[in-house]
C-alpha cells in the first residue's frame, strides 16, 4: 500500500493554478493583439479624405456697348392737336381735306352763324341807343345841377318856396336815375355783344399752328355739338422720335449726343440728328429710360407715327 506525501499533493495543487492562471493571460493577449491588428487593417483599407477644391470664380459679363444697341420708337410731331367745336351747330362750310397744309388761324370749317350775326346787329344798335340816352341825360343833369345850385341860393334868400326848390332837386335826382339807367342798360348791350361775337367767333374752326390735316371728320350740312373732334392736325416740323434705353447703355445715351435713324419703309434713308432730352428718372417696371431725339432736316418722306431703328451714331 503507498502512502501519498500530503505536501506533494498541495505543491501539485499550486503548479496547476498557475499553469492555468497564465494559459487565461496569454488568451487575453493574443485578444488584444488581433483586435489592434483588425482595427489597423481597417484603417489602412479606409482612403484618406481629399481636400475641398476651391471655388472657381466667374468673371462679371462684360457691360454691353452703347455704340452697338438698337431700338426702335414712334416719329411724332413737336405739335399735334385734335381740332373740336366749341358750340352746337350745323356745318355750312368745309375748307380743307385730308392732306392739306394749313397756316395758323386758317380757317377749317365753318358752322352757321346768321343768328349770331343778326344778335350782334341787334346788340351794337342797343349800345348806341344806350349811350345816346347817357349823353342826353348827363346833358340834363348837368342843367338841373346848376338849377338846383341856383335854386339853393334863393330858397337862402326867401326867394323861392320851398315846394318850387324841392321841384328843381327833383329834376337833378331824376336825371341822375336816368343817367344810371341807360349806363346800366349799355354795360348789358356790351356783356351780350361780347358772348354773341364769342359765337360768332367760335363758329370759325381755325387750325391753332401751321401743319397737316392728318384727319378730317366732318361733312356738309353736318349737325354737330360741342366738343365733336372734327380735324386732326399735326405740324411737319420738327420731328421727335420717342425711345427707351436700359439701364445698362443709358451712360452713352446723355443730351446733345448724335444719333442715326433709319426706317424699314425707306432702307435706304439715314437720318442724323441727336438726343434732345433724357428723363432723370429709370422706369422701375422696365428698368429703362425715357429719351427724345430729334431729326435734323427731315426728309420729305418721312411722316408723323412712322416706327424709326435708333442708335448711336458711329
Amino acid at each position: 500500500m503507498t502512502h501519498m506525501n500530503p505536501h506533494s499533493s498541495f505543491r501539485d495543487l499550486l503548479l496547476a493554478a498557475a499553469a492555468l492562471a497564465a494559459a487565461s493571460v496569454m488568451l487575453v493577449c493574443s485578444g488584444c493583439n488581433s483586435h489592434s491588428q483588425t482595427a489597423a487593417a481597417a484603417a489602412a483599407e479606409t482612403p484618406a479624405t481629399t481636400p475641398a477644391a476651391a471655388p472657381v470664380s466667374t468673371p462679371p459679363p462684360a457691360a454691353p456697348d452703347a455704340k452697338s444697341f438698337t431700338t426702335t420708337g414712334p416719329l411724332v410731331a413737336d405739335q399735334q392737336a385734335d381740332i373740336a367745336t366749341e358750340r352746337d351747330g350745323r356745318v355750312v362750310n368745309i375748307a380743307v381735306q385730308i392732306g392739306d397744309h394749313v397756316r395758323a388761324g386758317q380757317l377749317l370749317a365753318l358752322l352757321d352763324d346768321r343768328a349770331l350775326r343778326t344778335a350782334v346787329d341787334a346788340c351794337q344798335a342797343r349800345i348806341s341807343a344806350a349811350k345816346a340816352q347817357v349823353e342826353d341825360w348827363e346833358a340834363e343833369q348837368k342843367s338841373a345841377t346848376a338849377d338846383l345850385r341856383r335854386a339853393d341860393g334863393m330858397r337862402a334868400e326867401k326867394i323861392i318856396s320851398e315846394e318850387e326848390w324841392e321841384h328843381t332837386k327833383y329834376k337833378l335826382d331824376e336825371a341822375i336815375a336816368l343817367v344810371s339807367r341807360y349806363r346800366n342798360e349799355e354795360a348789358t348791350a356790351e356783356a351780350n355783344l361780347s358772348a354773341a361775337n364769342l359765337q360768332l367767333e367760335q363758329s370759325r374752326i381755325i387750325a391753332p399752328f401751321s401743319g397737316v390735316v392728318g384727319r378730317a371728320s366732318v361733312r356738309p350740312a353736318q349737325q354737330v355739338k360741342a366738343g365733336d373732334v372734327l380735324f386732326w392736325i399735326t405740324a411737319v416740323a420738327p420731328l421727335r422720335v420717342l425711345f427707351t434705353v436700359p439701364e445698362s447703355v443709358m451712360a452713352g445715351f446723355t443730351r446733345g449726343a448724335p444719333l442715326e435713324f433709319t426706317t424699314a419703309d425707306y432702307p435706304d434713308l439715314h437720318q442724323q440728328g441727336h438726343i434732345l432730352r433724357v428723363s432723370p428718372v429709370v422706369d422701375p417696371a422696365s428698368g429703362s429710360v425715357q429719351v427724345v431725339g430729334t431729326v435734323v432736316n427731315p426728309s420729305p418722306l418721312l411722316k408723323p407715327g412712322m416706327q424709326m431703328q435708333v442708335r448711336l451714331a458711329p
